[in-house]
């Protein structure tokens, strides 16, 4: 049984729901909540010791790190592919999924605005202004990489979904979340959607979750 620990609201542990979906891999989901602070339980503490989601029990190992976790399902699971056979293709995904990984989600993530309204006192709307200018500066320099490229397709790159689109789904989820204004994302949009249409993608939605909660308010 793979086993996967998540929270319905990551969009880390969205990223690795919708490969699993994608690798037609059934699994079994270990919510832990984030807000309530579920994550630092010693006994998840003691698998993951930097006390985040998710993190993957699988063949007789634990992973960490959705961009981890995803390169080995795709090492070890190789159909479908997520990751071009081309040295260059696989470098341009990763160079777009990375943008997401590594240059928005860091800054916006839960730790991250929570110490903004706690220990530094912001308002919400600060907290908000914060959290859409990190989405709309990598958003504005994506959209230029995906429309300006011949390699993206249907999806951002070629006609199959792959890690980069494992990546942008989530975010543009989070954007919704947020109320950011995606017009000037044309090219971003368009490969959102064809996303959702995949029932991999659709499972993965965070609404879809056995823990999902209904929004506040």
């Amino acid at each position: 049984m793979i086993r996967l620990h998540g929270y319905y609201r990551s969009s880390a542990a969205f990223r690795v729901r919708a490969a699993l979906a994608l690798k037609g891999l059934a699994f079994e989901l270990v919510p832990h909540h984030l807000r309530k602070g579920e994550q630092r339980a010693a006994d998840y503490m003691q698998l993951q010791p930097q006390g985040l989601v998710p993190a993957l029990e699988i063949d007789g190992h634990v992973l960490i790190q959705s961009m981890a976790i995803i390169e080995y399902l795709d090492a070890t699971r190789p159909e479908p592919p997520l990751l071009p056979k081309d040295e260059a293709g696989r470098a341009r995904v990763r160079g777009l999924a990375q943008l997401v990984s590594c240059d928005i989600h860091p800054v916006d993530n839960l730790r991250v605005l929570n110490r903004l309204r706690r220990e530094l006192g912001q308002p919400e709307p600060e907290v908000v202004a914060w959290y859409n200018h990190w989405i709309a500066e990598g958003f504005e320099a994506l959209e230029k990489l995906l429309a300006g490229s011949p390699d993206t397709g249907r999806f951002c790159h070629g006609d199959a979904p792959g890690l980069a689109d494992l990546c942008l789904v989530p975010q543009v989820v989070n954007a919704g979340n947020f109320k950011l204004d995606l017009a000037p994302y044309p090219t971003i949009r368009r490969i959102h959607a064809a996303c959702l249409a995949l029932p991999a993608f659709e499972q993965g939605m965070p609404h879809n979750q056995p823990d999902s909660e209904p929004p506040a308010g």
